[in-house]
């Protein structure tokens, strides 16, 4: 064997450490892709469920189909809201998609 041969032959990685070098950077993208996409969705997941969980009569909700309105009555797994004078409907709580913080609400400009 040449010189040339035996170098070439030392500097090749073997089986397992060549598949560790090709699956690197795999992982390092699933790695980015954890903590800039599925942590903080998880996060902001809690974060609703704890606000929906926390409901209570008198706060102003959004429906999942847009509807405002004011919480009457809370059950187990559903809230009776109020949308206008005597309407009334009851809606699953985890249909819930926001609780409006009436602190942060800007007042119309009329």
């Amino acid at each position: 064997m040449t010189n040339t041969s035996l170098l070439a032959a030392a500097s090749a990685p073997s089986g397992t450490a060549a598949f560790f070098v090709n699956i690197f950077p795999l992982l390092l993208v699933f790695i980015i892709f954890w903590f800039l996409m599925i942590r903080p969705q998880q996060k902001r997941m809690r974060e609703h469920q704890a606000q929906i969980a926390a409901v209570k009569k008198g706060d102003r909700v959004v429906t999942g189909g847009g509807l405002i309105g004011k919480v009457t009555k809370v059950m187990d797994n559903e809230v009776e809201v109020e949308l206008g004078p005597n309407v009334r409907v009851t809606a699953v709580k985890s249909t819930l998609t926001q609780v409006v913080d009436p602190a942060a609400a800007k007042p119309a400009n009329d």
